[in-house]
């Protein structure tokens, strides 16, 4: 319990001393993780809208194959990616591979099914009557999918929450891709990983509660804002 304790203590020390080095890996985990949320948001929602409003032969078939990419080993996924960047592979002469862009990269392939998931099934739930309604007062395409996703907005919301929540503790793609480089591309899973490789538990220790104190104040914002206009609506 002291050992804890002591790991709690270097790790809040260790943020408020201002240490460029921690500082450095944390930033840059929430700008990887931060670019990847939002790109998997603007793939992921559109998606779910689409599979939770139409109705076609083979929607059965896709959301099952969504759902399926929901629980894609992140290693798995960093393996493919990996692949597709490497200096042989078919995005190489991009020189993507060990760079935060190939971390975001993977991240967003990982995140991307958890946000259409989810959204899907918020979407599922609205009556059919809301998109009825709307397109009898005139309203667009555009405006009646709006209205769609604003009234599933906390199913959505609880959408972009698991997909944040999916890759910023995941540390196997990340690792494959980003090589763990020190002031390059080192987050902060891959530093417990490099500091339990070495022994370093204590420290390994104090970086798991820094990520899960920055994983709390980053999803304690986002489940504020899927619940702030909930007093607006008794």
């Amino acid at each position: 319990m002291y050992a804890i304790w002591q790991a709690l203590v270097e790790g809040a020390r260790a943020l408020v001393g201002g240490s460029e080095d921690v500082w450095a890996v944390v930033l840059l985990s929430l700008r990887v993780s931060g670019v990847a949320t939002l790109l998997a948001t603007l793939i992921g929602v559109p998606v779910g809208y689409f599979l939770g409003v139409s109705r076609f032969a083979t929607r059965n078939l896709l959301i099952v194959l969504v759902n399926t990419a929901m629980g894609f080993p992140p290693v798995v996924v960093g393996l493919f990616v990996y692949m597709a960047l490497s200096r042989t592979g078919p995005l190489g002469p991009l020189g993507l591979l060990f760079t935060p862009t190939s971390m975001v990269i993977a991240q967003v392939i990982i995140a991307s099914p958890l946000v259409a998931g989810v959204t899907t099934a918020a979407i599922a739930t609205i009556p059919t009557d809301l998109r009825l309604q709307v397109r009898s007062l005139g309203a667009s395409r555009w405006q009646e999918a709006w209205a769609v996703v604003h009234e599933a907005r906390r199913g959505v919301m609880a959408a972009i929450i698991a997909g944040f929540g999916g890759i910023i503790s995941e540390v196997g793609a990340v690792q494959i891709v980003g090589g763990n480089i020190e002031g390059s591309t080192r987050v902060m899973t891959t530093a417990i990983m490099f500091n339990v490789r070495r022994g370093e538990f204590g420290l390994a220790t104090s970086w798991a509660f820094v990520l899960i104190g920055i994983t709390l104040m980053v999803n304690a914002w986002l489940t504020w804002a899927q619940f702030s206009g909930a007093r607006y609506e008794r």
